[in-house]
């Protein structure tokens, strides 16, 4: 499904000659070519990745993105800035709706109820919980440091 909505809409970027947005679902389609090049040497079928697999690469994505724009920041290249925060944009609008951090608190302390966590040793046991319940909705860099400041 969302492999078809990318190339539904690289189709619909390249009619209207958006520049930016067909470079941008280019690359995307192309890390998701690799990606599906790779699962078959592993041995999975040719369908290619799950869509799971799909949001975790978009979310790669947008953080890539944003370390990005703070190098470019610290380099004083606002231009590079500026097509940093459009590509976000785009590969965002793939992306299921972000949890707000009052949600993520509560799916942390679900994890940590769910896999009986005392401290910070059973953190990997939490966060492998979230991971599995919400790829594609969690910033999982914030997840971890609701889950280390609830377990410390």
């Amino acid at each position: 499904m969302l492999r078809d909505a990318l190339n539904s809409a690289l189709k619909e970027a390249m009619k209207a000659k958006d520049a930016r947005r067909t470079s941008t679902l280019r690359l995307i389609l192309a890390a998701l070519k690799d990606r599906d090049i790779n699962a078959r040497t592993d041995g999975a079928d040719r369908t290619g990745i799950p869509e799971q697999d799909i949001l975790a690469m978009l979310q790669t994505m947008v953080r890539q993105r944003r370390e990005s724009i703070t190098a470019y920041e610290q380099g004083g290249r606002p231009d590079l800035v500026d097509q940093e925060k459009q590509e976000i944009a785009i590969i965002e609008s793939f992306l299921p709706k972000q949890m707000e951090p009052e949600e993520i608190e509560a799916a942390a302390r679900a994890a940590i109820a769910e896999v009986g966590a005392t401290g910070i040793k059973d953190m990997g046991k939490a966060m492998g919980v979230l991971k599995a319940k919400y790829v594609g909705q969690m910033d999982f860099g914030k997840a971890s440091a609701v889950l280390k400041g609830l377990l410390s």
